[in-house]
């Protein structure tokens, strides 16, 4: 079983926040609530980090997937984004692109293993000291053939595109509505 990790590199202001998000992360898991905390509190920006991917080798695939995710969570929260409000800051632990050659594997379609993609990351809040307020683990799975036919030489683009959709939709469920 093959698994592609996409990675991007950080430059700047973007490492340093990125920086200062981790090191309030370790230092203050417990005090971090869920979600569910938050009501229906407004959000002044969104970030993607995606140094934990990073850690492991960048390149430029994984631009595509912080701009894809970063695009998504944006469409998905347009109406919670804008104020002085905390920001929400999505940290993707990895990213797994299965091998798609057709199959669901299995005789005549039953049993055997489903190729899935999965997208692993976590949503903080971050409030305007810092602070992690609340915290969100989510894992995403999709088909791999959610980027089409298999030969097609877009179809890993496509995939990463749909999963980065999924994380952003079910992420936006997660948040309470008032």
């Amino acid at each position: 079983m093959r698994q592609t990790v996409f990675r991007r590199s950080v430059t700047g202001r973007r490492r340093a926040w990125i920086g200062l998000v981790a090191v309030l992360a370790m230092t203050s898991p417990a005090l971090a609530e869920g979600l569910s905390s938050l009501g229906a509190t407004r959000l002044s920006a969104i970030r993607v980090d995606v140094g934990p991917l990073l850690a492991e080798g960048g390149g430029a695939p994984s631009e595509a997937l912080r701009d894809d995710l970063l695009g998504a969570l944006n469409r998905e929260f347009a109406d919670r984004i804008g104020g002085a409000g905390p920001v929400l800051v999505v940290r993707i632990k990895s990213l797994s692109l299965r091998p798609y050659t057709g199959s669901e594997g299995g005789r005549s379609g039953f049993g055997g293993g489903s190729q899935s993609d999965y997208l692993d990351g976590e949503a903080l809040i971050v409030g305007r000291r810092g602070e992690v307020l609340a915290r969100h683990p989510q894992l995403s799975a999709l088909p791999s053939s959610s980027g089409g036919a298999w030969y097609d030489p877009d179809s890993e683009r496509r995939r990463v595109a749909a999963i980065a959709q999924h994380y952003a939709g079910w992420l936006r469920r997660a948040f309470p509505s008032n």
